[in-house]
């Protein structure tokens, strides 16, 4: 089974996080909340969910991660700016790591510098974000460009996680 980190910060999009979260873990993959700081309590943006960081990205930096998921909202915002949190980001990639973001998500990405000749999908908001960047947008539910995978809106949940569960296996 793989280790999964999933980067979270608070005003998460409730159903992007819950949703992979559950179905990793529910098909018995480790999974593991980093964020900028340890013990931070991280509410959704319509406060349905919440949870804890477990790992800071500093120390998951160190750890070994097969994956790393990244729900949107605007936790992308606050993640993206924290350097060891793009550093790991960035780790995960170099070593061919499979990266996922959905909605926002991608943010993150595009401050790792990691998306450039990619084809990518995201919510509209970002897309120019996205193709300033360097990467190709395309309008579709879930894209899969080499190591990474990212998605647009919840509706396309059930695409991202059954994207991210074929490449797990």
């Amino acid at each position: 089974m793989a280790k999964v980190a999933f980067l979270l910060d608070g005003q998460f999009e409730d159903s992007e996080m819950k949703n992979p979260y559950n179905a990793l873990k529910g098909e018995g993959h480790e999974v593991v909340i980093v964020g900028n700081e340890k013990g931070l309590l991280c509410e959704g943006k319509n406060k349905e969910v919440s949870y804890y960081t477990e790992l800071s990205s500093q120390d998951a930096i160190k750890e070994n991660f097969d994956a790393v998921v990244i729900p949107g909202g605007a936790a992308p915002e606050g993640l993206r700016v924290k350097d060891t949190t793009v550093e790991f980001v960035k780790k995960l990639n170099k070593q061919s790591k499979l990266i996922a973001g959905i909605c926002h998500g991608p943010q993150v990405l595009i401050s790792a510098d990691i998306i450039e000749g990619k084809t990518l999908t995201c919510f509209k908001g970002i897309r120019d974000d996205v193709i300033n960047a360097g990467a190709h947008y395309v309008d579709q539910e879930v894209v899969h460009s080499d190591n990474i995978i990212t998605s647009r809106t919840p509706i396309d949940e059930p695409a991202f996680i059954k994207g991210i569960l074929d490449q797990l296996i």
